[in-house]
């Protein structure tokens, strides 16, 4: 995999990833983008967000909506890495088992998230879940 960074002007840079996809990064304190340790925290969240809605459509879950709200706690000094991340799975739907969604959330941690399973090596990653019953109509 190969990807290229430019930067712009002031605190703006572009990524270009070799897929041809274009992502803008922005460090300064009235920036236009996400910085980069946004982009990774994002990242988290949207790679396990992926095996989330696979797992469950696999197993004939009836999902409306799948959000994962994200935090997460940064060193105080430089380098400010992450120190703290949670992910938590907001799934609307049609009689959506929570035992599916624990598991979903459980094989992504363990064994799908190549995002969250990478940082898991210096991140204490954690993991939490609801189910919200969809609006009969």
């Amino acid at each position: 995999m190969e990807a290229n960074i430019k930067w712009v002007d002031g605190d703006t840079f572009i990524g270009r990833s070799q897929s041809g996809h274009n992502v803008v990064f922005d460090t300064g304190s009235d920036s236009a983008a996400p910085s980069p340790m946004e982009m990774v925290l994002m990242s988290t969240g949207c790679c396990s967000s992926v095996d989330v809605v696979s797992i469950l459509k696999k197993a004939k879950q009836q999902v409306e909506n799948v959000e994962v709200k994200l935090t997460a706690e940064r060193a105080e000094s430089a380098p400010r890495v992450f120190t703290k991340m949670n992910l938590h799975f907001v799934v609307t739907g049609k009689d959506v088992s929570e035992k599916h969604l624990a598991r979903a959330v459980q094989l992504s941690a363990e064994k799908y998230c190549s995002v969250a399973l990478m940082l898991d090596k210096s991140v204490e990653i954690t993991h939490s879940h609801e189910v919200v019953e969809s609006a009969v109509k």
